[in-house]
């Protein structure tokens, strides 16, 4: 197993992300950077979102030149493969961070990305249809953590090295190469992440360290030696993106609302009503996401027995129906009684009735009174009242009238 190899890549993308994420920062932060037209918002808002890919090119770069130097042994084709998946699932994600995608066209991706791991890696036709499935719900699980800031940067950081010393302890370098860039190059991104973050992971870099995770989970345990519990380890290092998952789907089912719908309803949302600060939150669920990580590398590497690892599930879904009770949606406005008497009382007593009119409508809503009468109660400009001339009889002209008076 090379080693020095592996710590090659980890500290390659460490440098890359760093580096990368620095020029990022400036650019989004730079203070003549214009508006778009049409009143949108900056683009230094867009910047931010997508500087995620930063740490998706350092991860990316690093994994690739190991993989190009050789530092890798027989499993080096499923690396290749897993990091192409990875690499499709993050340019889809930074497409969407530009102009969100349709749910399913995302989902076929993902489905996609994740046949073509399964395909690389050879494993049976039963074991690839679940590592697909496996691959994107926990794709999904995962990114749905970037909520908060250094949320996600912080648990994938977890996750990444309990991925790690599973593929170290099976002796697997090619398995172990993507966890190792991956732990390193989220923890240099985690500078520019943390609370209160200058960047965001996006949907780009969410996206791509969901994938690398599930994947390269599955890939350890089809590697993994036969006997060991492997098949029952692994699964546990996803137990807080499971857990806000479920948390999210329970909420919204119950509130009538979308599955889809992005709302305010995640693990770090319910503690922050708590008045536990955003940092602080980022630092509970790191600790909640150590525990199940520590507890199925123990059992991977046959230290623990296979039944502690119902410990970290039990506990999850206790803290998931605690944090149930938690409100997450705003109550409705109540109507105050004085403004429902009113409406009451106008609806009881309808509109007011115009009276009825004595000719025809004029053009534009005016009324217009009928032919040969006149209005007693005209008055001129200054207020006094104007006599109507008597109408001259129809069939004589006024001639023929003054004569006859005369």
């Amino acid at each position: 197993m090379n080693v020095l190899g592996i710590i090659a890549s980890g500290v390659a993308a460490l440098f890359i992300t760093v580096a990368l994420a620095k020029s990022a920062r400036r650019a989004a932060l730079r203070p003549h950077v214009p508006d778009e037209p049409g009143g949108r918002a900056p683009r230094a808002g867009a910047l931010r979102r997508i500087g995620g890919a930063a740490a998706v090119l350092g991860v990316g770069t690093a994994t690739g030149g190991a993989l190009w130097l050789g530092a890798a042994d027989g499993s080096a084709g499923s690396v290749a493969g897993l990091l192409a998946g990875a690499g499709t699932v993050a340019a889809l994600g930074l497409v969407h961070d530009l102009k969100p995608l349709w749910a399913a066209l995302r989902l076929a991706v993902q489905t996609a990305a994740a046949v073509l791991v399964v395909c690389l890696a050879g494993l049976s036709p039963a074991a690839g249809v679940l590592a697909v499935l496996w691959i994107v719900l926990v794709t999904n699980a995962f990114a749905l953590l970037d909520h908060a800031d250094g949320l996600l940067t912080t648990i994938g950081v977890v996750t990444a090295a309990g991925l790690l010393a599973c593929a170290l302890i099976d002796g697997s370098a090619a398995l172990a190469l993507l966890p190792a860039a991956l732990a390193a190059g989220l923890a240099g991104f985690l500078l520019h992440n943390w609370h209160p973050a200058r960047l965001r992971l996006g949907a780009s870099a969410a996206q791509f360290t969901g994938f690398a995770l599930a994947a390269s989970g599955a890939l350890i345990q089809a590697a993994a030696p036969s006997g060991r519990a492997a098949w029952a380890a692994l699964p546990t290092l996803a137990t807080v993106a499971l857990a806000d998952t479920a948390l999210v789907l329970i909420s919204r089912r119950r509130a009538a609302r979308s599955p889809l719908r992005d709302t305010d309803d995640h693990i770090a949302h319910r503690l922050r009503r708590v008045r536990v600060t955003v940092p602080g939150a980022v630092i509970l669920l790191a600790l909640w996401a150590a525990v199940p990580v520590v507890t199925g590398t123990l059992v991977h590497a046959e230290l623990l027995h296979p039944a502690f690892l119902l410990l970290p599930p039990a506990g999850s879904a206790a803290a998931v129906f605690a944090l149930l009770r938690i409100p997450a949606y705003a109550p409705p406005r109540a109507t105050s009684s004085r403004t429902a008497a009113r409406r009451t009382t106008a609806h009881a007593t309808g509109p007011a009735i115009p009276p009825a009119s004595t000719g025809p409508a004029a053009p534009g809503g005016c009324e217009a009174p009928a032919p040969g009468k006149t209005t007693a109660t005209a008055r001129t400009a200054e207020g006094h009242p104007t006599v109507p001339s008597p109408p001259a009889p129809t069939g004589r002209s006024a001639a023929q009238v003054a004569a006859e008076r005369s």
